[in-house]
């Protein structure tokens, strides 16, 4: 059986100080550049980016307990490989959303392209809707919550972390997963290679409860939750090859 995870509470990066101040930028006028060296040279408060359009690698690198709202839909990376920052994007966000995240949280109010929360080692990145192919793929600690459906190969090579999916799920689910778990509410497409399903227990239902509900995603039945977990058998390749020296 796959040891279960830490509750939401004891996992690193969800909370950051209160904001104390409050800053604007425009982002029709500033560069991705200028906007990024600005927010990151915020020792904490809350911090408005208007106009984004779309615009890609928006509140990268933050390593402060800073808020930042996006004041629109963002291009790809979004809140990628930042720690403390509470990044929420009022819209939909492009590929890699949260990316490399090690602490704090990325939410995107909308729906979210491919490979969201990819290699995240720590905090939250969470999509309201969906999620195009490979969410949540070589996760390395961190959480994925996901509200509606996941595409194919959501949580490809995934380490270790956790991914709820609220809807249904593509795929290839779970594909060469190690220890990582994957909960999905609604239907399973099909599970990659090496993932199998398991029993939830008391501590399962408990954890999505958390999530869920944190988050507001009240069409989640905590109860009523698929577990997909590693079975374990790519752990060691057989080195054995007919006619291999």
């Amino acid at each position: 059986m796959t040891s279960p995870p830490h509750p939401p509470e004891r996992r690193a990066g969800e909370r950051v100080d209160p904001p104390a101040t409050q800053v604007a930028f425009d982002a029709a006028s500033m560069s991705t550049r200028e906007i990024n060296r600005s927010l990151q040279a915020l020792p904490r408060g809350r911090a408005v980016v208007s106009n984004p359009a779309g615009r890609h690698n928006l509140a990268v690198g933050l390593d402060a307990p800073v808020r930042v709202e996006i004041d629109g839909p963002a291009g790809d990376y979004a809140g990628g490989l930042g720690k403390k920052a509470v990044v929420t994007v009022r819209g939909s966000a492009g590929r890699g959303a949260g990316e490399n995240l090690m602490s704090g949280c990325v939410h995107v109010r909308g729906s979210a392209g491919p490979s969201a929360g990819s290699s995240a080692r720590g905090g939250t990145v969470v999509v309201d809707d969906g999620c195009g192919a490979r969410a949540g793929v070589s996760l390395k600690g961190g959480t994925l919550v996901i509200g509606g459906d996941a595409g194919p190969l959501c949580g490809f090579l995934a380490q270790s972390g956790v991914i709820l999916v609220g809807g249904d799920a593509g795929r290839h689910l779970g594909d060469s997963l190690y220890e990582a778990v994957v909960y999905v509410g609604g239907r399973i497409a099909g599970l990659g290679s090496d993932a199998i399903m398991e029993e939830i227990n008391e501590h399962d239902v408990t954890f999505v409860k958390i999530l869920a509900d944190g988050y507001g995603l009240d069409h989640i039945s905590p109860e009523n939750i698929s577990k997909v977990v590693s079975t374990r058998r790519l752990y060691h390749l057989d080195g054995h090859v007919d006619g291999a020296y």
